[in-house]
């Protein structure tokens, strides 16, 4: 099953900000519900875990992460992401997404386009209903992504000398540890995060029943 995404989110925050983020490949990894990375085997390849739960059915996908392409100018990204699990189910999905200055000056948006493709258990929820999770699931992220974004010194505030004299420090996104290379053990587990480590598969049908039940009273009227 095929489902193809099309979305912009208004954001809170500047331009320079917003693709400090999103430049960031472990960053925007950990806006996402249910997403770890595990390993970085260089530059541009990735790999780690996606944890899903909707309903009855559940999957941790492993696979791996390419950046396509990253391109400065235009503030771009474009991922593709493969993984599969146990029980025979996989999915892809080929992400771009660029930052875009907003309507108002100082503002920015967020503009994704993703097609993603599903095989096994969870395509017999079938194409509607995907992309009603697959709405929720985004929703999501962005909470998060801007979040990581207001967190950042503006740009303004970043070149400004602070009183004291002492060199301001650059904006960037704060350090993260390292993730292992290839073929090097892992190191020791850290303390778990704040946000779940897996997709809250319950409220996401009951969001979609509650969509579902205003569907009906709004034919009914």
């Amino acid at each position: 099953m095929e489902v193809k995404l099309d979305k912009t989110y208004p954001l809170d925050v500047d331009a320079a900000r917003a693709w400090a983020v999103l430049r960031d490949v472990r960053t925007v990894a950990g806006c996402m519900p249910g997403a770890t990375l595990t390993e970085q085997v260089d530059d541009a390849h990735y790999r780690g875990s996606v944890k899903v739960k909707v309903g009855p059915a559940s999957a941790a996908f492993a696979g791996d992460i390419e950046v396509l392409a990253l391109d400065e100018a235009q503030r771009l990204l474009r991922l593709l992401g493969k993984g599969a699990d146990r029980g025979g189910s996989s999915a892809s999905m080929e992400l771009t997404a660029r930052v875009a200055p907003g309507e108002h000056q100082g503002g920015a948006v967020l503009v994704g386009q993703a097609n993603v493709i599903v095989n096994g258990k969870f395509a017999q929820f079938g194409g509607r209903m995907m992309v009603q999770v697959s709405d929720m699931l985004l929703a999501q992220f962005v909470d998060n992504f801007r979040a990581a974004a207001a967190a950042l010194p503006p740009a303004g505030a970043a070149a400004a000398a602070p009183a004291d004299g002492t060199d301001p420090p650059a904006a960037r996104v704060p350090p993260r540890p390292a993730l292992p290379a290839e073929g090097t053990a892992p190191a020791p587990p850290q303390a778990p995060p704040a946000k779940a480590n897996e997709i809250n598969g319950l409220a996401l049908l009951w969001g979609l029943v509650k969509g579902w039940f205003a569907g009906l009273t709004g034919r009914r009227t």
